[in-house]
């Protein structure tokens, strides 16, 4: 099962998650505070996350984030980003 760690305003959270679920439905099961005002649909950035590691492990960049000006490599929308390995995020809206 992928490991996805969180990092919340330097508090690190680790959980096991299965392969094809969102960052922000990741981390809403476990109790992490990810804001997602659009209630996840990617018509917003408030779940923006930056990668700290394991890009190569998400899914790929979608329109709905090419829309909405995420080009950035490091950054991701958490509510479109597929978790497929081990990966490390930031979350920066909070």
């Amino acid at each position: 099962m992928p490991k996805v760690k969180f990092d919340v305003n330097g508090q690190i959270t680790e959980v096991e998650t299965e392969a094809g679920e969102t960052l922000l439905q990741v981390g809403l099961d476990n109790g992490i505070p990810i804001e997602h005002a659009c209630g996840g649909n990617g018509f917003c950035t408030t779940c923006l996350c930056k990668v700290k590691s394991g890009g190569e492990n998400l899914g790929e960049r979608n329109d709905k984030e090419d829309n909405m000006g995420i080009t950035e490599v490091s950054e991701r929308l958490g509510c479109q980003a597929t978790v497929e390995g081990d990966v490390e995020v930031e979350v920066l809206e909070t």
